[in-house]
């Protein structure tokens, strides 16, 4: 019984703990084998395979942990009784639209199967390898040095590793420099939570990043917007809205801005330091997409000093969503602050987390495939901006670079929800402009990722749309 076929190369066919479990598990699902039937002693398959009883253990045990296996004291690893069968996927069935599911419910929502409008890499680009390694890794750490919450500022590996990799950039920062977070998101709410007040002013882009905005509605702040333009940001009408209103902070994305594509200009990034200076205003650098944009993107926290710039950023976008660290790099009593506020709403960020994120950095091969996924993102901007042509959308900047197009659908902007519904309907997930919009209006932009949206029924609803309009 259980006739083992295994390959001595981990090349193809994954560890002999992987093809162990796996040829076993195959035959447990089938009903090859009844409920009670007993599984070889770990000391009898180890000798007929030519294993280690190490080995066989650990396979064994995780087939008690699928639920496959049972483990009964002095009676050995038994068949486990079948749990009852789920039942059949639902077709697909399109979810209420409301800006609650585009806010939370869509990061969990697995049943729609075009996710144009998504924000993350496409689960076949994440670095599978690398991620696997760094958890095996992590899962071989003694239980008593993951004791405890561990330090507030985060991982003093992983800080050094951020530190160095931004002193590439010119960033004049050390470990002490960087409070690791859980992701940029959260990096935005202390920021949030330490400098503002109910009632204090700020400036975002118009569009902007959208959990920025219901970070600051929560706050309690004044919204006024600034508009962003493929050159970067309307430093003109910057300078127009800091005079008026006189904010305290203001929040931009350097590179390949969400959900625009674009990047500040040089000449752009010098103007909106200016103004901040002469203002006495923080900016607040999101640079979330820094390592998916072509070299030599200005950046401010370089240009400036991180004397009133703070400077976010994370690896959800190039490792992967479920792997929940940034980090803020900030002048010390700043980032000092930040760690108070951070440890007063969330105590410390999740080590384990932070240990699994520095091994992919340092052990998983993470320049070249952060080398391959430019590539990918490239090839695949090619495809969609060729497509947008073909539907008769009009491309706001092509960056040929990072997750984000921001295209204008040939509709009216009254007709955006509808026309989201409409493609829901139909298995196509699309984010309408009002949801990145300061001012909520409605708008016949939207937001496309370019490595989610080379799908032929998407492009196939766009151009039908467009033919309405003719």
């Amino acid at each position: 019984m259980f006739t083992l076929n295994l390959s001595r190369s981990r090349k193809n066919e994954g560890t002999l703990v992987d093809q162990i479990v796996s040829s076993i598990e195959q035959d447990l699902r089938q009903g090859t084998y009844p409920a009670g039937t007993k599984l070889p002693s770990v000391r009898d398959l180890a000798k007929t395979y030519k294993l280690s009883t190490y080995t066989v253990s650990e396979a064994y045990q995780r087939l008690v942990s699928l639920g496959l296996v049972v483990a009964r004291a002095g009676a050995g690893y038994r068949v486990a009784t079948p749990a009852a069968k789920a039942p059949a996927a639902p077709s697909f069935s399109a979810p209420s639209l409301n800006k609650a599911w585009l806010l939370s419910d869509v990061f969990a929502d697995r049943t729609v199967p075009i996710k144009a409008g998504c924000g993350w890499i496409p689960n076949d680009w994440i670095n599978e390898s690398g991620v696997q390694h760094a958890l095996r890794v992590v899962s071989r750490i003694p239980g008593p040095r993951l004791g405890g919450y561990g330090h507030p500022y985060g991982l003093s590996n992983l800080r050094e590793h951020v530190a160095t990799s931004l002193r590439k950039y010119s960033l004049p920062v050390g470990p002490d420099d960087v409070l690791l977070t859980q992701g940029v998101t959260q990096a935005l709410d202390l920021v949030v939570r330490t400098l503002l007040r109910p009632g204090d002013t700020v400036v975002v882009e118009d569009p902007c990043y959208c959990n920025l905005l219901e970070i600051l509605k929560v706050a309690f702040v004044n919204v006024v917007s600034v508009a962003r333009t493929p050159d970067g940001i309307d430093t003109a009408q910057l300078e127009d809205v800091v005079k008026a209103h006189q904010p305290k902070v203001m929040f931009v994305n350097t590179v390949l801005q969400n959900p625009s594509g674009t990047s500040l200009s040089a000449s752009s990034a010098f103007r909106l330091l200016q103004i901040a200076d002469r203002y006495a205003i923080y900016v607040v650098e999101d640079d979330i997409s820094r390592e998916l944009a072509p070299p030599g993107g200005p950046c401010l926290a370089a240009m400036e000093g991180l004397q009133r710039v703070i400077y976010l950023s994370g690896f959800s976008k190039t490792i992967t969503p479920a792997m929940r660290v940034g980090y803020i790099a900030a002048k010390r009593e700043l980032l000092a602050q930040f760690a108070l506020t951070k440890m007063a709403v969330g105590l410390t960020s999740s080590e384990v987390t932070e240990r699994a994120v520095a091994s992919v950095l340092i052990d998983g091969h993470y320049d070249r495939h952060i080398a391959h996924i430019r590539e990918r993102l490239f090839n695949a901007h090619t495809k969609v901006t060729q497509s947008m042509c073909d539907a008769g959308l009009e491309i706001f900047h092509r960056p040929n670079a990072g997750l984000f197009l921001w295209a204008k659908l040939p509709i009216l902007p009254e007709e955006s929800i509808a026309v989201t519904n409409e493609a829901l309907s139909k298995g196509i997930w699309l984010a309408p402009g009002s949801y990145f919009r300061p001012s909520e209006h409605a708008s016949e932009w939207f937001r496309f990722n370019a490595a989610t949206s080379d799908a032929p029924e998407l492009w196939a609803f766009l151009r039908e749309l467009a033919g309405r309009r003719t």
